[in-house]
């Protein structure tokens, strides 16, 4: 017990290596993040009327082509079979982007993999379109009749 009080040069050598792990393992956990080619699965409510997915899809789409460039690549959609998806669908075909759902392509067409979420928060809805390269979001007032954005188009650009 004496011992714990008397200077040894070699006394802190035990537990320092340990230490610096544990900090360097920390430090490095913060670099961690998410693999950009894995996009999140579509999903949207039901409950969006018909007139409201298609005013949602429409602003978006037009959004989009801005960042892919209008009708040039192949786009992959993700649906999930709601109001909105089938929007997404016709608003892509629209703007002259060929859509794919569930079919493979072949390796030359230059293929984007496009994937959606709408979640209501707050009497509102948020929609956001992923990429591998480009997220969009925007918040929107949902009514009968429609949606009208009620916020400023979010944009990230990845890589």
């Amino acid at each position: 017990m004496l011992n714990l009080f008397r200077y040894s040069p070699n006394r802190l050598g035990s537990y320092f290596c340990p230490a610096a792990v544990c900090v360097l393992a920390i430090l490095l956990s913060g670099c961690q993040s998410m693999d950009s080619e894995a996009l999140v699965t579509s999903a949207a409510p039901p409950e969006i009327s018909g007139p409201a997915a298609g005013a949602i899809a429409g602003d978006m789409v037009s959004r989009l082509t801005e960042q892919i460039g209008q009708g040039k690549p192949t786009v992959a959609l993700e649906q999930d079979g709601s109001p909105f998806g089938q929007a997404l669908e016709a608003a892509l075909k629209g703007w002259g982007y060929a859509v794919v759902t569930d079919q493979k392509t072949d390796s030359l067409a230059a293929v984007v993999p496009l994937a959606y979420v709408i979640v209501p928060y707050d009497g509102q809805v948020l929609a956001r379109l992923s990429t591998s390269n480009v997220e969009l979001g925007r918040a929107y007032t949902v009514t009968t009749s429609g949606a009208t954005p009620a916020s400023a188009l979010s944009l990230m650009r990845r890589g």
